[in-house]
């Protein structure tokens, strides 16, 4: 039985999650047995270094690995490039030709993207799959070879099969056996074990000093959506590395660094927070904003039933045609019965409600950090990070 340390160590598959475990478990149990083998997983997971595992822990690892692209391949070439062609089959068939699959035989072959082969192709990769048996473009002699095949898709062969652009025996003849490569977002566990190794491995390979990513960038690091999964974390690492010049990644670099969806876009403003921030944050500044309109809602009713006499018993079917409800500035009132003037509400940001909350809340701790961030509902590491961000320290000292 493999070991899946060993494994891991040797196939370079990074990762302690549960599902990398799974996979692990998987190449154990079918890498051995010569049979075809699916890998399916969005584009950047790492489907190639599986198909290399499979091929490493086989029978066939003392023989050759081949790796073939079939979405860089030309539809009108494929087949040459596949079963390869004899002299004079078509214009610049200067010679006879061996095909991946003549040179993989007694190893094994990796048709990459394999949902992007025409579908007169597909009619011969199963007999291939079936029998062993192809021939060349323009050869009558049918040839064989002896060749384990492992095929990966980042497309949904299904659905594929149901549009008619995939064959549906070949599905089922790829399908039997099936490993599924996790995205990063599934897996995210895993990222500061991923980016220490490329930090590493990037920096040893260019002589560049490297101190390390902080917590905290980290952590602002797993709240991107990683669409290019592994391959995208691995050239940010290697770029945010060259940019910063050897100094410690810290949570704002990676902020300033990394494209977060929505960041350059305008605001929806039928939304009722903005998107383009992490999920606390969003959850946070929705609820203190259902709270403030709440309170809207109160003053204006409080307005109303003032000025016509009326009670609360009594039906209000609307409110004044153009009455202004919502007076400005925006200020936190220490004498008023409410948490905010009422002639307040509309002119202040969430931000700068938090900043003078912060602040008025250290002093009234006499700057007890952790009496504040108690009293705040925060971890202290956080309130550290919103007095830096917001510049209170000179502000409490002044």
């Amino acid at each position: 039985m493999i070991d899946l340390n060993r494994l891991q160590k040797s196939s370079g598959i990074l990762g302690n999650s549960e599902k990398i475990r799974e996979v692990l478990e998987m190449i154990v149990q079918v890498g051995s047995v010569d049979i075809s083998v699916l890998v399916t997983g969005e584009s950047g997971t790492g489907k190639e270094i599986v198909a290399k595992a499979l091929h490493k822990v086989s029978r066939r690892s003392n023989e050759s690995l081949v790796t073939v692209n079939c979405g860089a391949i030309p539809e009108g070439i494929i087949e040459s490039e596949l079963f390869g062609h004899r002299k004079g089959a078509f214009t610049g068939a200067g010679d006879d030709r061996k095909g991946y699959f003549e040179t993989a035989h007694k190893g094994t072959i990796f048709l990459d993207e394999i949902g992007e082969t025409p579908l007169s192709t597909q009619v011969k990769l199963l007999r291939v799959l079936e029998n062993g048996e192809f021939m060349r473009v323009g050869d009558s002699k049918t040839l064989y070879s002896d060749v384990r095949v492992i095929a990966a898709t980042n497309k949904d062969l299904g659905e594929l099969v149901q549009k008619g652009k995939f064959r549906q025996d070949l599905y089922y003849r790829l399908k039997s056996v099936t490993i599924n490569v996790p995205a990063l977002r599934h897996r995210i566990e895993d990222m500061s074990l991923l980016v220490e190794r490329f930090a590493l491995e990037f920096t040893r390979t260019n002589d560049i000093p490297y101190r390390g990513f902080m917590p905290d960038a980290i952590r602002i690091m797993k709240q991107y959506g990683w669409p290019g999964n592994v391959r995208e974390l691995k050239h940010f690492v290697e770029r945010i590395l060259v940019l910063e010049k050897g100094e410690r990644i810290t949570e704002s670099m990676v902020e300033r660094q990394l494209d977060f969806p929505g960041q350059h876009t305008t605001p929806n403003p039928h939304l009722p927070v903005l998107i383009d921030q992490s999920p606390e944050r969003a959850e946070r500044e929705l609820m203190l904003r259902q709270l403030f309109l709440l309170r809207q809602d109160v003053e204006s009713i409080k307005h109303i039933l003032g000025g016509s006499g009326a009670s609360f018993g009594e039906q209000i079917p609307f409110l004044p045609h153009g009455k202004d409800v919502i007076p400005s500035p925006m200020k936190i009132d220490e004498d008023s019965p409410h948490f905010i003037r009422n002639d307040a509400l509309g002119d202040m940001t969430l931000e700068e409600l938090e900043e003078e909350a912060i602040c008025r809340t250290l002093k009234f701790y006499n700057n007890n950090r952790r009496a504040a961030a108690k009293s705040l509902g925060m971890s202290e590491r956080t309130l550290y990070r919103k007095i830096n961000d917001y510049g209170i320290e000179r502000k409490i000292k002044r």
